[in-house]
Formats: C-alpha cells, sequence, structure tokens
C-alpha cells in the first residue's frame, strides 16, 4: 500500500481518495493545490492514503461476505498501520479525516469506529449507507461497517462521550441524489446526541473542483 505525505507540521490529515481512485488523486486533482497556504504555513500535514475499493466493495463478483472482510483488513490496516506512521512523523494529537465520494465513506467508518482516534470528520458528497452493496446479504462485518446502522444502535456510554466529542463536517450538493443519504446520517448523529454540521451546496456540486472549494473552508486545523 503507498501513500503520499504533504506538509511538515500541525494537525494530521488522512486522506481518502474517491472511490476506486488511486492515492495520488489529491494531488492531480487540484486538492492538495487548495489546501497548500495551510500545509506551507505548518496547520496541517496531509497523509493521501490508497483505497481498496476494487477488492471490496466494489468487486461485484465476489460474495458479499469477501468484499465487506476485505473491508475489514483495509481497516486493520489504517489503525495498525497509518496511523502510527503518522505519528511517527508528526507529534501533534489531533486527527482530521477527510474524504470526497465513497472517501467520505472511508473517512466517516474510520472515524466513527475508532472516535479515539480523531477530532474531526469531514465528509464531501459521501454515502454511509452501504448495503446497496450487499443486497440480500448482512452479517456482523456489514452492520460493523455501515455507520447508519451501527450508530443508530450505539448505547455504550464510554463510545457515546467519545463520539459527541468529534467535530463532525458534511457537505454535499442540494442536487446529489447522495444528499438524502448525507441527511439520513445527519439525522442519526442528533438522536444519538452528536452534534454535527450539515452543508448544502447549491447544485450538484459533486466534482473536483467544488470539493477543492470545500476543503479549505471546512478541514479547519490544530496546531
Amino acid at each position: 500500500m503507498e501513500l503520499l505525505v504533504f506538509g511538515h507540521s500541525g494537525a494530521r490529515v488522512l486522506a481518502f481518495p474517491a472511490s476506486m481512485h488511486p492515492f495520488f488523486d489529491w494531488e492531480d486533482r487540484g486538492l492538495i493545490a487548495s489546501l497548500r497556504w495551510h500545509i506551507d504555513n505548518g496547520h496541517l500535514q496531509v497523509f493521501c492514503v490508497d483505497q481498496v475499493d476494487h477488492e471490496a466493495w466494489y468487486a461485484w463478483h465476489r460474495h458479499p461476505a469477501e468484499r465487506v472482510a476485505r473491508q475489514v483488513q483495509y481497516d486493520r490496516y489504517l489503525v495498525s498501520e497509518v496511523v502510527p506512521f503518522t505519528q511517527s512523523l508528526n507529534e501533534n494529537p489531533y486527527l482530521i479525516a477527510v474524504g470526497p465520494n465513497f472517501g467520505a465513506y472511508h473517512a466517516a467508518n474510520f472515524t466513527f469506529r475508532h472516535p479515539e482516534l480523531v477530532g474531526r470528520l469531514l465528509g464531501m458528497s459521501g454515502l454511509y449507507d452501504i448495503t446497496r452493496f450487499t443486497p440480500g446479504y448482512h452479517d456482523d462485518n456489514v452492520y460493523f461497517n455501515n455507520p447508519v446502522e451501527y450508530l443508530a444502535n450505539e448505547f455504550e456510554p464510554g463510545r457515546l462521550e467519545r463520539l459527541r466529542r468529534l467535530d463532525v463536517i458534511l457537505a454535499v450538493g442540494r442536487d446529489d441524489p447522495l444528499l438524502e443519504s448525507n441527511q439520513h446520517l445527519s439525522n442519526v448523529l442528533w438522536r444519538k446526541g452528536i452534534a454535527n454540521t450539515l452543508r448544502v451546496w447549491d447544485g450538484f456540486a459533486h466534482d473536483w473542483p467544488v470539493w477543492a472549494q470545500m476543503l479549505p473552508l471546512y478541514i479547519g486545523g490544530q496546531a
């Protein structure tokens, strides 16, 4: 698994690519450029990770159990390899998880599964109900990787306390078919007392130039 690192200090940013896109898309599609001031001034250090979508959710030739098992392995990779690597380069305790499109799912799922590791989530034009990828199939792995499902049934006081400390920002276009998915997640969070901000942009707003506008507005930072 390859990744790219931009910056030298500041809040650590775990940057997920769009669906089935490579780790270098953040650089090639202008998202890194949109954060250049924050990066150059030491406010953010961005770690652009790769994905396994073509082996997991989008591997339609595989049984859903195999696909979600690959997602579980990916989550383990993030926790056991990527996060320790970011900490070895940067002692800043604050971690921001962010992604566009299906990368927003990965950012959200990682954040809500491991709220002790993350301070802020920024999801742009995201999908947060994964059951469309597993029609007619459901197991524990599907459940625990479907944010709107496991969050709705979260009652453990310690986890709820950690989840309520998160800064959650969801941005999506008014004409984006995924608007409903964002509204659903926002409502699930509010019902659990987890504050969040839902920013609805005019139009479709599901494209790289718009995500490049969203990023510096919402990503913030904590040096």
